[in-house]
């Protein structure tokens, strides 16, 4: 805002004192008005104004008037233009007040200046004593402004060393405000991050009900756009994580204003902006900010010097992100390979996750670092290193072997619930490590009072479906102790719960009567959504060694047929064709009771030396039959690296067997590299019994 005011004249002597006096005192009137109808604002720091109440009322005018119309000070008369801008100051006895006034342009004639006595300094001087009186006075009201209302600044660090709570914060600001304002929210969060969950909800309702809170996100919002770029970042990310709600003025002003100073992202603002967008939830602007991100990291990867950024770079790009630019960010990492501490390498694998972009040259380095570097491994590192691997479907063999060697090394040292955990996820990832369980097994048997309901259903879970307990010396105990241990929570443990734990003790070959007694009361059965799980206990009450429960009769809902591979099982069918002599000694896609499927079907004799025609099989008793059930088996079927079935696969052939069947199982991913012939001579061993093999191999040189 602008305001001139009207020039003087030049006449006679006489008329250009009366002229002056006259316009002095009509600027007077002006500047009345001037303050009385603006905004009477209390001087803040770097001229940032707060509304103030001002309680003095406008005598200090007519009392101006009084004085200047003694003859000692008429001399001092106004000249040509008067003008206000919000960094000058008045200091007048009894008021302390300064108008706010935004101009465009100053339209300066000649200068008014005041001298260190705030007198009006005489227009008759020469230019360089006014230079001189203007600068001794700039100097002096600058001191003034500086000793009498600017506070000193003082750092988040000091303020979080200082302050004890948030409100505490608050309370040096409503004392002092200092620039920037984002010194105040970073020392709340630094703060906010050394309580306890409940003092920090306690302390956030303190927060946001404390008088001087909405004016610090006043400050906040006005100083968005010139306090220094990571500055402002700073205090975006501490009042996302203070929980203040994201669709507010404060946090979409500054996320506006964060995009329209992209531009002056630096290395450490890109790490920064990185930890930022990680923090908050989708909206508009943050989609907007996130796209400008991409960009932008785009333009300067090559530039980026630190590893650390980097990583918080390429895990904050997201798993929707260009796959050029994952690419590249990719060979940035690839280029820095050499420089990365072993944090690096283990950081890198929940990198990798994050971006969803799994990288094998990457991976495979860094899992060589922290095999090198395995010993005082942390159990969050090795849980996000594990969870990545599963999340990218990365199987290194070496690593998990790794991990869970120096586990068990370690094992004393280890907590029943970490132990626990690392187990979970590497059933998560299909591994089996054998002496871990076995450790495991053995605390079990020891200690079954460290069991509680949430870890019985997990170790159940996890010994059942990488079928553990298959063979194991200490299998009789181990599962008498968790029966017993389930045996105790039965009066709360929930339907699902319970389904799910006997579920696991199907797959285990073991029927505790408590909780089967308990599942199979009819309104639990009704209430019952998983009709697999249910088809798969009636099954082990049929087909099992479970007399004493093999007369409860099940009505189930029927299960969708499994569906057979068609392209590995063309191959093996093929291979069959030329092996047995035609199509007509076997039955391809076979579905038996109990819901259960085979891929093939051959009839041999009982010692397995020679296929029967299926045209024969009815002229043939069934106690000279041999029914061979073939199996095309996945990958996933087994435990990985080893060819130890998995809980479902085990059960399976356990009740094929009780059907009567012989189980050959052909691994698919084997077939598929096989040739013709090699295939044709993997079957030939896997289907006739070894006394036979010779005759068969005759067989098959005649039908060739």
């Amino acid at each position: 805002m602008l305001t001139t005011l009207k020039p003087f004249g030049s006449v006679s002597v006489e008329s250009k004192m009366n002229n002056k006096a006259g316009s002095f005192f009509w600027n007077l009137r002006q500047f009345s008005t001037l303050v009385s109808t603006s905004r009477t604002m209390r001087l803040c720091c770097l001229g940032l104004c707060k509304p103030k109440i001002v309680h003095s009322n406008w005598n200090i005018l007519n009392n101006f008037h009084n004085r200047m119309q003694s003859t000692d000070i008429i001399r001092y008369l106004f000249q040509d233009a008067f003008i206000f801008k919000s960094d000058v100051g008045f200091q007048t006895k009894g008021i302390s007040t300064l108008t706010a006034l935004r101009i465009e342009r100053l339209l300066y004639a000649k200068r008014l200046f005041f001298d260190s006595k705030q007198s009006l300094v005489p227009v008759d001087k020469s230019d360089d004593e006014l230079k001189k009186v203007n600068l001794n006075h700039e100097v002096s009201n600058e001191d003034v402004l500086t000793k009498e209302t600017k506070p000193n600044r003082i750092s988040s660090r000091k303020l979080s060393e200082e302050c004890n709570s948030l409100s505490d914060v608050l309370d040096a600001f409503s004392k002092a405000p200092t620039f920037p304002s984002s010194n105040y929210f970073t020392a709340m969060w630094t703060i906010a991050k050394r309580l306890s969950d409940d003092q920090k909800r306690f302390e956030k309702r303190l927060m946001f009900s404390h008088p001087a809170f909405n004016q610090l996100c006043e400050h906040m919002m006005r100083e968005a756009k010139i306090m220094q770029y990571k500055y402002l970042l700073f205090s975006l990310h501490a009042i996302v994580k203070l929980g203040i709600p994201q669709n507010t003025i404060l946090v979409q002003t500054l996320l506006r204003v964060t995009q329209e100073r992209i531009n002056e992202c630096d290395e450490i603002c890109l790490s920064v902006l990185s930890t930022v967008l990680e923090a908050m939830e989708p909206c508009k602007n943050v989609h907007v900010l996130r796209t400008g991100f991409r960009i932008l990291v785009d333009q300067q990867v090559w530039k980026i010097e630190d590893v650390f950024t980097l990583q918080v770079v390429m895990k904050c790009i997201g798993k929707d992100a260009p796959i050029a630019l994952k690419r590249k960010l990719e060979m940035k990492a690839l280029r820095e390979l050499d420089r990365f501490s072993v944090l690096n390498s283990q950081h890198m694998f929940e990198v990798l996750a994050a971006m969803n972009h799994r990288s094998l040259i990457l991976l495979d380095e860094c899992s060589k670092v922290v095999l090198d570097n395995i010993h005082g491994c942390p159990l969050r590192i090795m849980i996000n290193i594990l969870q990545s691997c599963k999340d990218l479907q990365y199987h290194n063999l070496d690593l998990f072997k790794g991990l869970a060697d120096y586990v068990a090394a370690t094992f004393d040292i280890w907590k029943f619930r970490k132990v626990l955990f690392i187990l979970i996820l590497f059933e998560n990832l299909g591994f089996r490590p054998v002496g871990l369980m076995d450790l495991f097994m053995k605390r079990i048997v020891e200690d079954p009072e460290s069991l509680n309901m949430k870890n019985i259903l997990s170790i159940l879970h996890t010994y059942s479906s990488l079928n553990h307990v298959y063979k194991c010396q200490n299998k009789e105990q181990f599962v008498e102790v968790m029966a017993s241990a389930l045996t105790g929570y039965l009066h709360t443990i929930s339907s699902e719960n319970l389904l799910d734990a006997v579920y696991s003790f199907c797959l285990m070959n073991y029927f505790p009567l408590a909780p089967f007694n308990q599942l199979l009361q009819k309104d639990i059965i009704n209430d019952m959504k998983n009709a697999y799980k249910l088809h798969t206990l009636d099954t082990c009450l049929k087909l099992d060694d479970t007399v004493y429960l093999r007369d409860i009769a099940l009505s189930l809902p029927q299960l969708p047929r499994e569906l057979p591979s068609s392209h590995t099982n063309a191959k093996v069918a093929e291979v069959l064709s030329s092996l047995l002599g035609g199509e007509g000694h076997f039955s391809k896609d076979v579905h038996l009771p109990h819901n259960y499927h085979i891929d093939f079907e051959i009839r041999m004799d009982t010692n397995r030396n020679q296929v029967l025609p299926l045209s024969d099989v009815d002229t043939t008793s069934a106690t000279d039959i041999q029914r061979v059930a073939v199996l095309c088996v996945s990958r996933s079927a087994y435990c990985l690296g080893s060819s130890h079935p998995r809980g479902f696969l085990a059960m399976k052939m356990r009740h094929l067997n009780a059907m009567g069947f012989h189980v050959i199982l052909v691994n698919n991913w084997e077939m598929d590299k096989l040739e013709m012939e090699d295939a044709v001579t993997f079957l030939k061993t896997k289907i006739y019994s070894v006394e036979a093999l010779p005759v068969a191999a005759v067989n098959v040189q005649s039908t060739q």
